[in-house]
Parts: C-alpha cells; structure tokens; sequence
C-alpha cells in the first residue's frame, strides 16, 4: 500500500505543482508548446503506468463485486472514451488539451463543435469506467481522483486560456460549440471525423487486446 500511496501522490503533484509554481509556463517558453505536451504526456503515461502497476500490487480490499453488467459499462464508457481521445487529440483547442497548436476551423472543427473539452470527457469516462469494473477501495481512490481532476481542470483550463489569449482569440476559440445541436453537428461531421473515430475504436481494440498482458485483467474473461 505504501508503493501506490508514493506513486499516487507523485501523479497528483506532477499534474498540479507544474501550473501552481510556474514551471510549465517556463518550460513552454524554453521548449514550446508541442515540445512541452509531448515530453508531459510521455511523462504522464510513465507515472501512470507506474500507479496502475503499484495499485496492482496493493492489497484488495472490495467495496463491491464485480459483475458481467458492470463489466459491459465499463467496455462502453471506454470505447467512447477511446472514440473521444482520438478524434480530440491532434484537432488544436487553445481552451483545453490538445498536442497541436493553434485555433480550430470554426466551420470544421470536427469533435470540438460537440465539446470544447473531448480528452478531458475521454480521461473522465475512461475513469469512471475503471472505477466501475474494478470496484475495490485502490481503484476508487485512484480512478475516482482521476475523475475529480477531469472535472475540475475544464474551468481551470478556461481561466489558463483566457488569461493567455487576447480577447477576440478567446471568443472565437470558446464559439466553436456555440449554435444549435443540428448546425454543430452539421459542422463536426466530415470524412475525418470518420477516419479519427475509426482509429479510436481500433486504438480501443488494441488495447482490449493486450488489456491482460499489460495490466493482468482480462475484461473478456467475464464472457
């Protein structure tokens, strides 16, 4: 227990102490912004795969039984998860996570006319999925924080981006989702929006794959 304890609070302050104390703002200007994101999300994955193998070998201790139902939830909340982080990912967002630069296409803006926010909903419903399936007092901690943070860094982004885009800049980056249901949909569908959904739900298939080998859970194992 002592191991995910270290591991999870070194993740935590590896995701807040970069903003609190300045270091991130540092680092952009000496790297850039691609530069910065990449080398972060690597950084990221590392720690994170570390908290999943400490949180493996912590102590289980149940708070409910996992079921074949919840196992079905989870599946769906992460293959929209896995459809989400692909088709957000590399479409630049100034207002939210994104490893391009740049404005978006405010007539093909493609998922970012449905959410300004596409990885931070695809981390969410990745960690409630998780919170779900494993259903022990490790996961809860671990992937209940991972949702709290989700939710909580969409205002705080915003306030990042406003404060660092010029006004007009701001406006036109938070108007993307502005319209009704059928002009935003209207302007997210297109032949890439396909093309990046199709490698989320192939990244998705992939990961389902090699889910055991890697974490040493089956999902499938349930059917």
């Amino acid at each position: 227990m002592a191991e995910f304890v270290v591991a999870f609070l070194v993740f935590i302050g590896a995701h807040v102490l970069p903003a609190r104390t300045g270091l991130r703002d540092r680092l952009i200007g000496i790297l850039g912004r691609r530069a910065y994101l990449v080398l972060y999300s690597v950084l990221s994955l590392a720690l994170l795969a570390w908290l999943i193998a400490a949180a493996a070998r912590a102590p289980h201790i149940a708070l409910w039984q996992t079921t074949r139902m919840s196992v079905i939830l989870a599946l769906i909340l992460t293959a929209i998860a896995a459809v989400l982080l692909s088709c957000g990912a590399t479409r630049p967002s100034p207002v939210s996570i994104s490893l391009r630069g740049g404005t978006a296409d405010p007539q093909h803006p493609g998922i970012l006319a449905l959410t300004r926010h596409p990885v931070l909903w695809a981390l969410f419903l990745w960690s409630v999925a998780h919170c779900i399936a494993n259903g022990d007092a490790v996961g809860v901690v671990m992937f209940g924080s991972f949702a709290a943070f989700c939710v909580t860094s969409r205002p705080v982004l915003e306030r990042r981006a406003r404060s660092r885009l010029s006004a007009d800049d701001y406006a036109a980056a938070i108007s993307v989702t502005s319209g009704s249901i059928g002009d935003r949909l209207r302007r997210a569908l297109s032949p890439r929006l396909a093309v990046e959904a199709a490698c989320g739900l192939a990244l998705y298939a992939l990961m389902l794959a090699f889910h055991g080998d890697l974490i040493g859970v089956d999902p499938l194992a349930y059917f």
